[in-house]
């Protein structure tokens, strides 16, 4: 039927696999640890030069991931963002330079896609669901009346007071996936000031990688098939950079013979239709989160027009006919 996140845009967890043996070459070590936080899985990754240092080093991106998960996590009560909705068409919410800057880089998104991608997408939750309790489709007026709360536009920033206000009653922000992509580049770089030479930040398939495996070896990435889930369609080689997929073939549910995917375009608030997953690597996770989720929105024609602009930024789209369509550099 369908599989049940917390996380509102997030995707499909672990589309990506790194096959890595904690082991010792030119005094390094690798030590991996899973565990659960902002609603998903998170694999942490570490080289380091002892297992004492990537053991601490693991319990850092551990604290610095909770510490983001307890500033934007929508489903907390006490976090900033849950005020934000709690407060939404009554006033402005005071919030952090943290949570302020990533509210404004994702309505700059939401302008760069035409609303392809949209934060207070949140808002239609309420119709959609996809934990296995919807059992027909929400009617044509309730559609209507979700997506009257939902746009970017309506979300107002106060740079000299750090405010952020929803502008309607009942709407509602969630940075879902795109918060963990977020959380996963900020761990690269704490990591990477604090010494640590190499490692991966996995959020549930949102992946920052950087430097080397302990034999210089870069670190391989294996892609999910979209039709064949237990099969990898490719692996790619990636330093220094972040991947993420969006896609629709694990979270969705079939009603009346017909399967309708959680990724809901905002401007019309209904799923998303013809592509089937799509990923995108880059220097950023958030950013590549951000593309991986509007890509499939905006279809082929456009998706592709849009990254033109984007150069540092390669993808690959699978159609729903299978069709696979790269940028021109993906995998190079």
């Amino acid at each position: 039927m369908t599989m049940h996140f917390s996380t509102f845009f997030k995707v499909v967890s672990l589309f990506f696999f790194v096959t890595v043996i904690n082991y010792s070459v030119q005094a390094q070590v690798v030590k991996k640890r899973t565990t659960l936080l902002m609603g998903g899985r998170f694999d942490i990754t570490i080289v380091a030069k002892d297992t004492l240092t990537a053991q601490k080093s693991i319990n850092e991106v551990i604290a610095e991931i909770s510490r983001i998960e307890f500033l934007i996590s929508d489903w907390k009560p006490s976090s900033q963002v849950s005020e934000i909705n709690q407060y939404a068409g009554i006033r402005p919410v005071k919030v952090d330079k943290e949570v302020f800057e990533l509210t404004k880089r994702a309505i700059q998104f939401s302008e760069i896609t035409n609303g392809a991608f949209d934060i207070s997408f949140a808002a239609m939750e309420k119709i959609w669901k996809f934990d296995g309790s919807m059992t027909q489709l929400p009617t044509a007026e309730k559609v209507k009346q979700a997506i009257q709360k939902v746009g970017y536009k309506n979300i107002l920033l106060d740079s000299v007071a750090s405010t952020v206000f929803l502008k309607l009653e009942g709407m509602k922000i969630g940075f879902g996936a795109l918060g963990e992509g977020y959380a996963t580049d900020k761990c690269r770089e704490m990591m990477r000031a604090s010494g640590i030479s190499a490692g991966i930040i996995n959020a549930s398939g949102d992946m920052s990688t950087w430097g080397n495996q302990p034999n210089g070896q870069p670190w391989s990435i294996g892609i999910t098939n979209p039709f064949e889930p237990e099969q990898l369609l490719m692996t790619i080689n990636l330093q220094e950079q972040a991947i993420t997929t969006s896609g629709n073939y694990q979270k969705y549910v079939i009603l009346d013979g017909k399967r309708y995917s959680h990724i809901i375009n905002p401007v019309t608030g209904y799923p998303a239709t013809g592509l089937t997953s799509v990923t995108v690597y880059g220097p950023n996770a958030e950013m590549a989160n951000a593309f991986s989720t509007s890509l499939m929105v905006l279809g082929k024609e456009k998706a592709g027009i849009l990254m033109n602009d984007f150069p540092k930024y390669n993808f690959m789209m699978i159609t729903d006919s299978g069709k696979v369509i790269k940028s021109r550099n993906f995998n190079r």
